[in-house]
């Protein structure tokens, strides 16, 4: 191989390992099981709002739930700011639970502060 095509090759091989990354580190949602949507309301403990989604952390009647919610971008243009989640207020999410861990459910839509929001 002529070393300038060689060169092109490792930096293309480079460029596909680097942008692959938050593939590998994103999950899909194939793990999670749309046949036994619950509904959750609780108290919001904890959150995040940041990419590739948000997050929070639902005290519910049974126990504490980790809600993996749509990311900033989608959420802010429907509606939902960071600061509508906040810590201590009360929240209504339907989604669907994890298959693979226990207290984990994906949102698909969310109701605080009075609103609901689609996420999906």
């Amino acid at each position: 191989m002529k070393p300038r095509l060689l060169l092109t090759a490792a930096w293309l091989a480079t460029g596909l390992a680097v942008a692959a990354v938050p593939a590998v580190a994103h999950h899909g949602w194939g793990g999670y099981d749309a046949g036994n949507p619950l509904t959750l309301a609780g108290v919001i403990k904890r959150k995040t709002f940041e990419n590739p989604h948000g997050t929070i952390h639902l005290a519910a009647a049974d126990k504490e739930w980790e809600i993996v919610l749509a990311p900033p971008y989608r959420m802010v243009n429907r509606g939902l700011t960071e600061d509508m989640l906040k810590v201590g207020e009360r929240a209504e999410v339907y989604g669907y639970p994890s298959r693979n861990h226990a207290g984990e459910l994906r949102a698909e839509r969310i109701t605080v502060a009075g609103k609901t929001t689609e996420l999906r």
